[in-house]
């Protein structure tokens, strides 16, 4: 009797690079490997398939064997149809890329916002019971849930967008169309934007070491609005958990312990707020975590 396939790809499709993995039937990662990413819908689907080529070869295992493949994506996403739109910074306007992606190489496919995936990754790597907030720290700041082990998606895709919620309205313009989104003060492209147009983590945190004045109101801007971001949380969705990840993550204690000392410091003058624990709630996602294609990997329900 041939047994049945019990191996899961995940893929996590970022803007610069492309990392995937292979689970097997105990969950454990059996295969990886990390792809550029080049923009343009024939450019992505040549990267899946060339991405699961490269695990089938690792891993030894013919696609027969593969049960699913689960791709995490910038952009809106439809989940139950397979469609991101607006993934704009690798080239996609809209796709249906589970279908596309299932007619070359012939496995079942399902599709998340690459959030979102991290969320579930982060809670299964980390071993997170409850309700789950992921935060993503990066060009720029989203975030994705998982309430008891299950994902929450929204009704058009957008759960988690928090980056454009206008906590200014007298702030910056945002490429959105908003102004004072939390993206135009909590994110690297908020970094180069009122900072350094070359900005990034490690540039930042070698400016502070040296005492650059306009780093250190750049940091301190950064960790209020992250603090920011992590206050709406807990005050929307009320995680047990807030996992904290994302490009800007490198920058390490010294982001975590401004964002729980603002969350202090807040705390300190309202007794509201003081009930709530914000600060002890946060997790730092370990260095060089899988998670969003492990999460992508796991999102695949048939």
């Amino acid at each position: 009797m041939t047994p049945e396939p019990c191996a899961r790809i995940g893929i996590d499709i970022g803007g610069t690079s492309t990392e995937a993995l292979m689970l097997n039937d105990r969950g454990s990662i059996e295969a990886e490997v990390q792809l550029d990413t080049e923009p343009g819908i024939e450019a992505v689907l040549d990267t899946v398939e060339r991405a699961v080529a490269i695990l089938s070869e690792r891993s030894g295992r013919s696609l027969s064997d593969f049960v699913s493949l689960g791709i995490g994506i910038p952009g809106q996403v439809d989940h139950e149809r397979g469609i991101v739109r607006h993934a704009y910074n690798i080239g996609v306007d809209e796709l249906a890329l589970a279908s596309a992606v299932q007619g070359r190489i012939g496995i079942p496919v399902s599709l998340d916002n690459d959030v979102t995936a991290a969320a579930i990754g982060a809670a299964q790597l980390m071993q997170l019971d409850g309700s789950v907030a992921y935060l993503n720290l990066g060009t720029g700041i989203a975030a994705g849930f998982v309430i008891d082990g299950q994902p929450m998606r929204g009704a058009h895709g957008v759960t988690g967008e928090i980056g454009h919620l206008a906590i200014d309205p007298r702030g910056r313009a945002c490429p959105c169309g908003q102004r004072g989104c939390l993206e135009t003060v909590a994110s690297g492209s908020a970094l180069r934007s009122f900072w350094r147009a070359d900005a990034n983590g490690r540039l930042l945190m070698s400016e502070l070491a040296a005492g650059d004045p306009g780093a250190e109101d750049a940091f301190e801007a950064l960790v209020t609005g992250a603090a920011t971001a992590v206050r709406l949380l807990v005050l929307t969705l009320d995680p047990h958990t807030v996992v904290i990840g994302g490009g800007l993550r490198m920058l390490g204690a010294p982001l975590l312990d401004g964002i729980r000392d603002t969350l202090d410091a807040w705390a300190a003058a309202s007794p509201f707020l003081a009930n709530l624990n914000m600060s002890a709630r946060i997790l730092p996602l370990p260095a060089n975590s899988p998670a969003a294609a492990v999460g992508a990997a796991l999102s695949y329900r048939g």
